[in-house]
C-alpha cells in the first residue's frame, strides 16, 4: 500500500493555503526522512506567500524545520560533527543542499552560495520527492545537506530556529567582525534582531542599541541583551541619529546590523556609525530594494559595507553551540510564541504577518 503524508500547498502568492497528500517514498542513499516535529514561519516564508519573493508554485514553504529520523538511507552514518545517527534523533539541518565541487565552494569557501543550490521551501511540491517543506508531516533531508544532531536539553522551541535564524545571525555578527568593547546598533528587533543582540553581548559589546517600532519586541529585546532600545515611529530620522550616537561617544557606533528588511532605514544607519565603522545588511532578500545614498560618505568616513545571505554549514554548529551555552542568559525558548496544528496554517501566516506574534510554529 502506498504511504501518503500532508502538506500545507500554496498554489500561488496570496492565495489559501490547502491540506493535500502526497505519496512518501523509501528513501534513497544519501537520505532521511524525517517526521517534522515543528517548523517555524521566517519572515522570509511570508514574502515568499506574499508574492514580494520568488518562489515555485505549487510549494511546500518552510525552512526552520526540526524533526525525528524515521528512516536512514545508505551513506548517511555521522552529522557534521562526526556524531553517529541512527533512526529517533532528532535534528536540524542546512536550510540549504548543493551537489558537486564549485568555484565558490571549493576555492572561496563559500558552498552557501554555490551555483544550483536548492533550498527547502523553495521547491515544487509537485515533483520527486514532494516533501521539502516545512509546513508537512515529513521532510526528506536529502544529499548535500549538512545535518546536525540535537541535543536532548534543547526544547523544540529552541530548536526550530538554529537552521535560519540563529545561523544566519552567526554569520552577520561574525561577518561584523564585533570587537570586545564596541557599540553595536541592530535595526529591527524580530527573530533575527533578538539573537544579534544576544550575539553581540556575547562577543563582547560594550553596547547594544534595539531598533524595532513594535512594543513587544522592543520589551523583548531588553532581556535579549539590548542595553538601549529606540521606538523608530516615535522619532524622526535626525532624533534618532541624534540619540543613537549620544549612546555611542565619542564619535558614534562601532557597528551597524540592518535585519528589518526595510531598505529606507540605511542611510540613518550609516549616519549612526562613528569613522571606520562597519555596516551589515542582513534583512533585505526581496527584490526591488532599491535606495538612495551619498556614496561620499562611504568614502569620507572609510565604512565597510558588507551584505550576507545564507550560511556557511559551520555557522549551523556555531549556533547551535551559542544557544546550549546561553539558555539559561537568555530566554531563548520564548522567542517561538505561538504554536498551530497544520490545518492552522492559514491563520498561522495572517498573525504573523500582521506581527501580533514573534515567531509563528506549526506543529503536525
Amino acid at each position: 500500500m502506498t504511504r501518503t503524508a500532508r502538506a500545507a500547498v500554496y498554489d500561488a502568492p496570496g492565495t489559501p493555503f490547502v491540506i493535500r497528500e502526497y505519496p512518501l517514498r523509501d528513501v534513497r542513499p544519501g537520505e532521511a526522512l524525517v517526521r517534522i516535529s515543528m517548523s517555524t514561519i521566517c519572515r522570509s516564508d511570508i514574502h515568499s506567500w506574499e508574492g514580494r519573493r520568488p518562489n515555485p508554485c505549487p510549494g511546500i514553504l518552510g525552512h526552520e524545520i526540526i524533526g525525528v529520523i524515521e528512516e536512514l538511507g545508505a551513506e548517511i552514518t555521522h552529522d557534521m560533527r562526526g556524531d553517529p545517527l541512527a533512526m529517533g534523533d532528532r535534528i536540524t539541518w542546512t536550510e540549504y543542499f548543493h551537489h558537486g565541487g564549485s568555484f565558490y565552494g571549493d576555492v572561496h569557501d563559500m558552498p552557501q552560495k554555490a551555483p544550483g543550490i536548492r533550498k527547502y521551501g523553495h521547491d515544487l511540491a509537485e515533483t520527486d520527492p514532494h516533501f521539502l517543506g516545512g509546513f508537512a508531516d515529513y521532510c526528506y533531508v536529502v544529499p548535500g545537506t549538512g545535518i546536525l544532531k540535537l541535543p536532548d536539553t534543547l526544547s523544540d522551541e529552541e530548536a526550530t530556529p538554529l537552521n535560519c535564524g540563529v545561523a544566519t545571525m552567526v554569520s552577520v555578527t561574525e561577518a561584523s567582525d564585533i570587537r570586545m568593547g564596541d557599540a553595536v546598533v541592530v535595526q529591527g528587533l524580530g527573530l533575527l534582531g533578538l539573537y544579534g543582540c544576544a550575539l553581540a553581548k556575547t562577543r563582547g559589546a560594550r553596547t547594544v542599541i534595539g531598533l524595532d517600532s513594535v512594543p513587544d519586541r522592543l520589551a523583548a529585546a531588553k532581556r535579549f541583551g539590548a542595553d538601549h532600545t529606540f521606538d523608530v515611529a516615535a522619532m524622526d530620522e535626525d532624533a534618532l541619529v541624534e540619540a543613537v550616537r549620544a549612546l555611542c561617544p565619542p564619535d558614534g557606533a562601532d557597528v551597524a546590523i540592518e535585519v528589518c528588511g526595510v531598505e529606507q532605514v540605511i542611510p540613518s544607519g550609516l549616519r549612526m556609525l562613528r569613522v571606520g565603522g562597519r555596516y551589515t545588511l542582513g534583512g533585505l532578500v526581496s527584490p526591488g530594494a532599491d535606495v538612495t545614498i551619498d556614496a561620499n560618505v562611504l568614502v569620507k568616513k572609510w565604512i565597510t559595507l558588507k551584505g550576507i545571505h545564507n550560511y556557511h554549514p559551520r555557522h549551523l554548529i556555531q549556533a547551535l553551540d551559542f544557544v546550549v551555552a546561553n539558555r539559561d542568559r537568555f530566554p531563548f525558548g520564548e522567542i517561538v510564541d505561538s504554536t498551530f496544528k497544520l490545518d492552522e496554517v492559514n491563520d498561522a501566516f495572517q498573525r504573523a504577518a500582521e506581527r501580533s506574534v514573534l515567531r509563528a510554529a506549526v506543529v503536525p
